[in-house]
């Protein structure tokens, strides 16, 4: 294979003196796409102060689609569901009872704890009223993200659940989104995409609900305008999720053919998904090189493959794993796989990444369908701070403190002195107010 099928193929070494190549790979966010924030910005005003109007309009223009409805009738979604073929039906709530199972071992749990003698602080998390899950269309059809995001929030015990997905040339998602929407208990389904579903979600409109949260993952108009609403305080998000990202990291005992189809089956979800192997031999980089090029063109989609190999993915490779796992620090990607024979006993100095897949034979395909972990992560970068979806987006905390009278007594004349030191003297009396007379 050529190593300009590529964005870059090297030594990490010689990687890091290529600052604006370095730069591309490690910063895949697109928030500083100014076509995309002003197009997005654009869509969101629209739907904020158009409303079902606007949702309409955006169908005809960006879907080519009149939509009879916005909102999919139950009916429909059962129809699907029963002419749904028996095999992937099967394999669907197969999907969803591991991904209940998951997520209900995963659910965050109340905490009390006595600081001191009759004070007891604590915490107890409350599930959202509403909240919205966004399943992407246009290339595909999704139904494992409709199972990732709703399954989760019914778990949690969210009040409504409402889920947007592009209508398809019919004015209805796909049939198996909808048959999926019915295995994991949607509440309401709307045949709407992109950065319209996302404003609709989060500004109400006469026919969609104003959620509390928004979570899915989506393209770079559905991530920046998540971002986007996040950030004038309307609606909380999951994760800035984008385009998808695979990194693997590999000893000389990897097999070259197992990686490149990882990075392959990767490679086909979107143009713009980042692919990256960084391997501690030279030998096995070149190898991967061959495996791909020689698998390449018999991949239906090979376009979109090439696509993305060329413009945000490399080959790289170091003198050691410590090199390898520091780089991934840095690139903090949404999947990372660790192949080879040392792949376990390295789990542990993983930090920065969505999630982590141990082993060759633990393939990124597994977890995107079947496994119960989570396939909504954070891209981009963002797994620096983010985590990958679960049922602790979907509840808030509340916290509470209980003083009984001696513990309020116990607590007064302390108080009383840090509020008189910041000069707030009424704090200082309602203190003082429990303090047992000398």
């Amino acid at each position: 294979m050529s190593d300009s099928m590529l964005r870059f193929v090297g030594s990490l070494a010689s990687l890091r003196r290529q600052r604006e190549i370095l730069r591309e790979l490690v910063d895949r966010t697109t928030s500083d796409d100014a076509a995309v924030h002003a197009t997005t910005a654009a869509i969101l005003d629209r739907v904020r102060k158009g409303g079902d109007a606007s949702l309409r309009e955006l169908a005809r223009e960006l879907d080519h689609v009149e939509l009879a409805s916005l909102e999919v009738s139950r009916r429909a979604r059962r129809a699907a569901l029963d002419d749904l073929a028996r095999p992937l039906r099967t394999a669907l709530e197969r999907a969803a009872a591991n991904i209940t199972s998951a997520h209900m071992a995963f659910m965050p749990t109340s905490t009390e704890v006595e600081t001191e003698p009759g004070i007891v602080v604590g915490r107890r998390p409350d599930p959202l009223s509403a909240v919205g899950v966004y399943a992407p269309g246009g290339r595909g059809a999704y139904p494992s993200s409709v199972l990732m995001g709703v399954i989760p929030a019914r778990v949690a015990g969210v009040g409504t659940v409402i889920l947007c997905s592009p209508p398809a040339p019919n004015g209805t998602p796909s049939a198996v989104v909808l048959a999926a929407a019915e295995i994991a208990g949607a509440d309401r389904v709307f045949a709407i995409g992109g950065a319209g579903a996302i404003g609709a979600m989060a500004y109400g409109t006469e026919t969609i609900p104003r959620v509390s949260r928004i979570v899915g993952p989506g393209n770079a108009f559905v991530a920046e305008a998540k971002l986007q609403v996040q950030a004038s305080g309307t609606v909380a998000i999951d994760s800035p999720a984008g385009p998808s990202e695979l990194l693997v990291i590999a000893d000389s005992s990897a097999d070259p053919a197992a990686i490149a189809r990882e990075m392959l089956a990767q490679a086909e979800h979107d143009p713009r998904t980042a692919v990256v192997l960084v391997a501690d031999d030279e030998i096995l980089a070149r190898a991967t090189l061959d495996a791909i090029a020689e698998s390449l063109p018999d991949q239906p989609r090979w376009e979109i493959m090439a696509a993305a190999l060329s413009s945000r993915s490399a080959v790289l490779w170091g003198a050691t794993i410590d090199e390898a796992i520091d780089f991934a620090t840095e690139y903090a990607p949404e999947h990372l796989l660790l192949a080879g024979a040392r792949a376990e006993s390295r789990l542990d100095d993983i930090r920065n990444a969505g999630t982590v897949f141990v082993g060759a034979q633990s393939s990124v395909a597994f977890g995107d369908y079947m496994t119960g972990a989570n396939h909504v992560l954070p891209t981009g970068g963002a797994a620096r701070s983010y985590s990958g979806l679960s049922t602790g987006d979907f509840v808030r905390w509340t916290s509470y403190q209980r003083v009984s009278l001696s513990g309020a007594a116990a607590l007064s004349r302390d108080v009383a002195a840090i509020a008189e030191a910041e000069e707030l003297y009424s704090h200082a009396l309602a203190a003082r107010a429990w303090e047992t007379p000398s």
